[in-house]
């Protein structure tokens, strides 16, 4: 193995700024106004060209983003059922925070279709991703006896995100958390 295979380490400093670069970006993604890379690195404590040697472009921070809250939310599954919930409860829990993290994708969703274009992520990782989480939470479902074991992850998944667009457009955030209990009616396990 030469040199030139092995992954120049990351020095710590560079390390914690990257991690603050992205948690700037996140809340300024967050919102309304529109973000500019200088004040995000300026909010870090950083110059320009640290954002830049990080992120070389605005959609390159963007699918930096993009992939930290995706694993996050799905390691959120795991947790959810880690903790004392009941896997129904924790579905639900989780269709929450499914719901805050599309909710973010909307100030982002420019930049986040010219990442999905570029394949670097694609739509169906995505989508393997969260229905795996799904999936995990209708697993332990079905083993209490709460969940139904008929219902398929992907149907979940798909679901959510056509109640979210649907919302997001006119009704907000009460209407689709009526529309999430709905949908949790759908999936419990009718008590004998």
């Amino acid at each position: 193995m030469s040199s030139h295979d092995t992954p120049k380490p990351v020095r710590a400093d560079a390390a914690r700024n990257r991690t603050r670069l992205l948690d700037a970006a996140r809340i300024a993604f967050a919102s309304e106004a529109p973000v500019s890379l200088k004040r995000i690195a300026r909010d870090t404590g950083v110059g320009i060209a640290t954002l830049y040697r990080h992120f070389p472009t605005r959609e390159a921070l963007v699918e930096a983003i993009y992939q930290h809250e995706l694993t996050q939310l799905c390691a959120d599954a795991e947790d959810l059922l880690g903790g004392a919930e009941d896997p129904a409860h924790a579905l639900r829990s989780w269709m929450d925070r499914f719901a805050d993290y599309a909710s973010t994708k909307r100030e982002t969703a420019d930049a986040l279709r010219a990442v999905l274009a570029s394949d670097i992520v694609t739509a169906s990782q995505a989508r393997e991703q969260l229905c795996a989480a799904v999936q995990a939470l209708l697993d332990a479902g079905t083993v209490t006896g709460t969940l139904r074991g008929d219902v398929h992850a992907d149907d979940i998944v798909v679901t959510l995100v056509g109640m979210f667009t649907t919302t997001s457009l006119a009704g907000g955030r009460d209407q689709l958390g009526r529309m999430l209990d709905l949908l949790m009616d759908a999936v419990r396990r009718p008590a004998p």
